[in-house]
């Protein structure tokens, strides 16, 4: 591990945020003498970001909390485009009411982790489309364009391997590095920023950007990536069965957060907790130490910090408590995510097939089938024996409650209107 001088570097190195750095020793001297302003792109594809953006927004959060300026650049400009880095086929194109409406709900996010002002370390957050939309097309092809060779182009990993599976990519994505790259020439001439980060699938397009900036203005800026998060066995971080681990409540419940983060598996945990928490690096140690059962102590106290710092100290607690209510004393926590079924659909015969499918803990009626086949279906605690039951009144309590489970770590309320 590289010596840092640095507060911020050091705090990346130690907790395992820094992958590449185009110029370690020019960026640390930057970082030790002063404020430097850094930023951080994020495309507005859906209502909510989800745990594999954490990455970035964390590395933005110790930024600050280190006396430098982030800069949260909101990119519905370059949304319209779609970046095609990581994907096998190309984005479905939403239309520009879609991406302002997920603008909206992303925004709130960011107040959690970051403070936003005018303050010299505050936060800035801007739109790509405030300098994107205004250009010239000719203008902008014949100023920019001369400074990108195809031949170059070619060899960033974003555009070869989809050639090299023989997936489509549009000339409308191959575009993106280069708008990519002029966001970084703005924010350098409107906001000083000098360093540009995120995940090693954008080293390409950060490396265009300080090169653009360097052709055009003689600019000398800085770029860092963060690796590419995968749990113990192998998987991306933040996709599960169900799908995307969403940050925002609205996409995801506090409880489902926080049993994302209680369900690490061992070998992740005292990883995760440098990542995901702000918990002191002693601390950790002492957790990371644990063994046998005890490892399931340190996996609450990630579950519960992880959770706070995302949702709120109040939602941690409440999570906390739906887990202890759900697994402890085998209540139903209040947490819960929930399904409510009508009068007519009870009376129609609501199968339990149908239940896992509306409360999310199958994403199929084929994966229900074969989880009440395997005997990890439960109502209320008892094993579901038949894959054509019917859910009865039995089932509910005084209430209009029941509770459902998928194995022993996943649970929902199914309530009768």
């Amino acid at each position: 591990m590289a010596e840092y001088k640095s507060d911020y570097l050091k705090i990346l190195a130690e907790r395992g945020f820094i992958h590449q750095i185009t110029d370690d020793a020019g960026l640390d001297d930057a970082l030790a003498e002063g404020p430097v302003t850094a930023y951080i792109g994020f495309d507005c594809t859906a209502p909510s970001l989800h745990v594999g953006n954490l990455v970035g927004v964390m590395l933005l959060y110790h930024l600050q909390k280190c006396g430098h300026k982030p800069i949260v650049l909101m990119g519905t400009g370059t949304t319209l485009i779609g970046d095609p880095s990581g994907k096998d086929e190309s984005r479905l194109l939403l239309t520009e009411g879609e991406i302002a409406s997920n603008q909206t709900s992303i925004k709130d996010l960011f107040e959690r982790f970051l403070t936003f002002g005018d303050g010299a370390s505050d936060a800035l957050m801007v739109d790509n489309s405030e300098w994107l939309k205004a250009l010239g097309h000719i203008d902008f092809l014949r100023d920019v364009g001369p400074h990108f060779t195809i031949n170059r182009m070619l060899t960033f990993d974003s555009v070869k391997l989809r050639l090299d599976r023989e997936q489509p990519l549009t000339f409308l994505e191959f575009n993106y590095m280069i708008l990519q790259s002029y966001d970084f020439l703005e924010l350098w001439r409107r906001q000083g920023c000098r360093l540009q980060m995120g995940g090693s699938d954008q080293w390409g397009n950060i490396v265009n950007g300080m090169e653009l900036a360097r052709r055009i203005d003689g600019a000398s800026l800085f770029g860092l990536t963060s690796p590419l998060i995968t749990t113990a066995d192998g998987s991306k971080m933040g996709k599960t069965t169900r799908g995307a681990v969403w940050l925002n409540e609205s996409a995801l419940s506090n409880h489902d957060y926080y049993q994302f983060w209680r369900n690490a598996e061992d070998p992740d945990v005292a990883r995760f907790l440098r990542l995901f928490t702000d918990l002191p690096l002693e601390e950790i140690a002492r957790l990371e130490a644990l063994e046998g059962a005890e490892i399931n102590q340190a996996k609450k106290i990630l579950a519960y910090e992880a959770t706070k710092l995302c949702r709120g100290e109040e939602a941690a607690r409440g999570a906390e408590a739906t887990a202890k209510e759900t697994f402890e004393a085998g209540k139903m926590g209040e947490d819960l995510s929930s399904f409510e079924i009508s009068a007519e659909q009870y009376n129609a015969g609501f199968t339990f097939v149908e239940a896992f499918l509306a409360t999310g803990l199958s994403a199929s009626k084929k994966e229900a089938r074969r989880l009440i086949e395997q005997g990890g279906a439960r109502i209320n605690g008892d094993v579901i024996g038949a894959v054509d039951a019917a859910l009865e009144k039995t089932h509910f309590n005084e209430d209009g409650a029941a509770r459902l489970s998928a194995g022993k770590k996943r649970h929902a309320v199914l309530k009768l209107g």
